[in-house]
């Protein structure tokens, strides 16, 4: 007779779409940065549901938040106005420093849909014919799952099958300045898109000054720039937004934003806030009352200085954890990121082999990600405390060493 995890295993190889490939366990309910399962096994939760739950697990103040809206209004659409979303609109353009209209939508993929369509509307309204409004993305980005947020992903993995690709896209190698020079040259581009720390693509930081270089490039050239901080917008490198002092003329945002809430945002600057009129872009569900409700009071949180400073200090903490355990295994080449968006290298012998980790991970309770088949994703809660953060690494420890070891991932973990 099966377990009724083994039942909920079973309904999810039966009738979801077997795009995804989880891990052999089913979540039940969380608190701060742990999680618990169905069989009541609790894991420290390094990966935060890909970087969305940026407060952890059931923190007081969103549940206070949708509690209240859930009580008023739960949707509206676009044909009225409602007060949360005004308001969210309004208190992101202050925080930004440079926006000055917001679209609010659902994800990220169609945060950065409504970042390309809106490029290339105000390039259309520049005069520009369509063989001159290319968008330059790079290697290893990785920018969405719709047909053209997944063309602007520059990684074939992504893309196969899926042909024909929308066109108006040029891939170029993430921080080689000198290939971006280069390709203005052929006079037809009008934005470049890139995440300041590439996310997927293996938690790689744009190198110093290349931001400050692209965006000299765009105002020569009289180009847009586009930063994606889905992944690590929002105060995940310690600052609320990730692209320090650049001024970009679109940012994109999402995961953190309702810190596990469906939300999305694209934000515009003064060159394209007035683009889009009446008509030319739309949704049913962006700006629910809900979902911005939730994201006001996340906004304020993780732009407190409390949150920005626990980042920090936690940054520095899970830096040092890494570097103890590898000290003897040396299982890591390196260890690279920003704030809590951290990825560990695989050295050489162990390439290709970080999904076997994340078994053994969950198999000890500790939840982490990868970020392609050589790299450790750690992009935990930036409310984690010392106490939840020295459990997750003690955790880590046991199960690289029973990776290294050779030992199956263990099966007999008992709960709390």
């Amino acid at each position: 007779m099966r377990s009724p995890e083994q039942e909920l295993l079973a309904l999810g190889k039966r009738y979801w779409l077997p795009v995804y490939k989880p891990r052999e366990l089913v979540l039940d309910h969380g608190r701060g940065s742990r999680v618990w399962d169905t069989q009541g096994r609790d894991y420290i939760d390094f990966g935060a549901g890909i970087a969305v739950n940026a407060l952890g697990h059931q923190d007081p103040d969103l549940l206070a938040a949708l509690n209240m809206q859930a009580h008023k209004l739960w949707h509206a659409s676009n044909v009225f106005y409602t007060e949360p979303p005004l308001r969210l609109a309004e208190e992101l353009v202050k925080a930004s420093g440079f926006a000055e209209r917001v679209f609010l939508c659902n994800s990220g993929a169609e945060a950065n849909e409504a970042a390309i369509k809106l490029v290339r509307r105000w390039a259309a309204a520049q005069g520009r014919p369509a063989e001159q409004r290319t968008i330059v993305t790079f290697k290893g980005s990785f920018h969405g799952r719709t047909l053209a947020t997944v063309t602007a992903t520059a990684q074939p993995k992504y893309q196969a099958g899926y042909e024909p690709l929308p066109a108006g896209f040029r891939y170029l190698d993430y921080n080689d300045a000198a290939a971006l020079e280069l390709a203005f040259k052929a006079g037809d581009i009008a934005a470049v898109m890139l995440e300041p720390i590439q996310g997927e693509g293996g938690v790689v930081p744009a190198a110093p000054g290349f931001l400050e270089r692209v965006r000299e490039l765009c105002d020569e050239h009289d180009a847009l720039l586009v930063l994606d901080e889905i992944q690590c917008g929002m105060g995940r490198t310690g600052e609320l937004f990730a692209h320090g002092q650049v001024k970009p003329d679109i940012v994109t945002l999402a995961k953190a934003l309702g810190c596990g809430f469906p939300i999305g945002a694209m934000l515009a600057g003064p060159k394209v806030a007035d683009t889009m009129q009446y008509g030319s872009h739309g949704t049913t569900f962006g700006g629910n009352p809900m979902a911005a409700a939730v994201a006001r009071v996340a906004l304020a949180k993780l732009a407190s200085p409390a949150i920005l400073a626990n980042v920090e200090r936690q940054a520095n903490d899970l830096r040092a954890g890494l570097a103890r355990i590898n000290q003897p295994l040396e299982l890591f080449d390196e260890v690279r990121g920003s704030g809590l968006m951290i990825g560990a290298v695989l050295a050489d012998a162990y390439k290709g082999r970080a999904g076997e980790i994340l078994d053994h991970a969950a198999a000890r309770g500790v939840l982490l990600l990868q970020a392609g088949p050589d790299v450790l994703r750690f992009v935990p809660p930036l409310s984690i405390t010392d106490e939840e953060l020295a459990e997750g690494l003690s955790r880590l420890h046991d199960a690289l060493n029973d990776f290294v070891a050779g030992r199956k991932p263990a099966t007999d973990r008992s709960g709390p």
